[in-house]
């Protein structure tokens, strides 16, 4: 597997980036160890959780996916680049949620703890805070990176417009900047090639998106006529609403059978085409591949070898341009 550079910095990660977010829920520990196993054989590098995974979970189970994580990198921390995030809310009091200076620093210790290390490679914001100024965001992170804790920063679903102030700020004050952002993006959701892709591009900014496959619905084995299936993400605890909110429509299923008809003409399965088309966006540094189950990885693991013509990719731009533009139709 190659590696490319974290955005603007001297770090590298493989290409691809295993997500971890079904573990200790959707999988459980053996099946998520199995998991890494798998994607370490294919040389995959760079692992990406969050101190509120499990998806699906709640207060009973955050915490849990970091911990898998910390026990299976024994050993062997030194060979990964590791990637978490804090923001979501990791227990019962008003202050253990946010990006307020006291929820990261007390964040960023737990997460130490349940991996198991003394530093994290990447520490990222999962989402924006509106109740906590962005300067004080900074400091705190600044402060991590300074006492070695921390070696790079990144945010999760931020606009693009909060990625500019933040960066702006950074600038102004002397602070740490972030280096990667990690969006959702797919063929089935382009709306960050209009503002954020351009502005990492231009900024030097890393590149990280999660749900490549659409949360499995680029599988192409799901069925509208049906009830989604129990034990994916369309079905998970608390996740099933929101996954379904996302895709679950009438409209991008009609697009996942045109996009397989591509697949078919290619030979490759309909996941090797959509992950090896976020990696042509040449904004991207890794997608975040992820798997219920380690057979699942190959699929995923194949779109590096995948170099898709100019004639193809304007063929998926056509069938999948409305996903570009604003609110998709459902």
């Amino acid at each position: 597997m190659d590696h490319v550079r974290l955005g603007r910095t001297g770090l590298l990660v493989s290409e691809l980036c295993l997500g971890t977010m079904t573990f200790g829920f959707q999988c459980d520990e053996e099946t998520s160890v199995a998991i890494l196993d798998r994607a370490d054989e294919a040389g995959v590098t760079f692992l990406d959780t969050a101190d509120v995974y499990p998806l699906g979970g709640g207060l009973t189970t955050v915490g849990r996916t970091e911990e898998i994580i910390g026990r299976w990198l024994r050993g062997k921390r030194d060979r990964f680049v590791v990637a978490t995030k804090c923001f979501g809310r990791m227990g019962e009091a008003a202050w253990d949620q946010g990006n307020s200076r006291k929820h990261i620093l007390d964040a960023v210790e737990g997460s130490l703890r349940r991996l198991g290390t003394d530093y994290l490679d990447l520490y990222q914001l999962h989402g924006p805070d509106r109740g906590t100024p962005i300067d004080e965001t900074l400091a705190a992170l600044d402060d991590l990176v300074r006492s070695g804790k921390v070696r790079y920063v990144g945010c999760s679903n931020f606009l693009a417009y909060q990625v500019a102030r933040a960066i702006g700020r950074s600038e102004a004050l002397g602070l740490v900047r972030f280096d990667s952002v990690q969006p959702r993006y797919n063929l089935l959701f382009r709306q960050f090639e209009r503002e954020l892709l351009p502005l990492c591009a231009e900024e030097g900014i890393g590149v990280i998106p999660y749900n490549p496959i659409a949360g499995g619905l680029l599988s192409g084995k799901h069925n509208r006529a049906s009830e989604p299936p129990e034990g994916t993400r369309f079905t998970l605890g608390s996740a099933a609403p929101f996954y379904q909110e996302r895709y679950w429509h009438d409209r991008q299923f009609a697009t996942v059978e045109e996009l397989r008809a591509v697949a078919e003409d290619l030979g490759v399965p309909l996941v090797t085409l959509s992950v090896a088309w976020v990696l042509a966006n040449p904004a991207v540094t890794a997608p975040i591949i992820g798997a219920s189950r380690p057979d699942q990885l190959a699929a995923s693991l194949a779109a590096t070898e995948l170099d898709l013509s100019d004639d193809v990719l304007r063929r998926l731009d056509e069938l999948t341009r409305e996903y570009r533009l604003g609110d998709s139709p459902r």
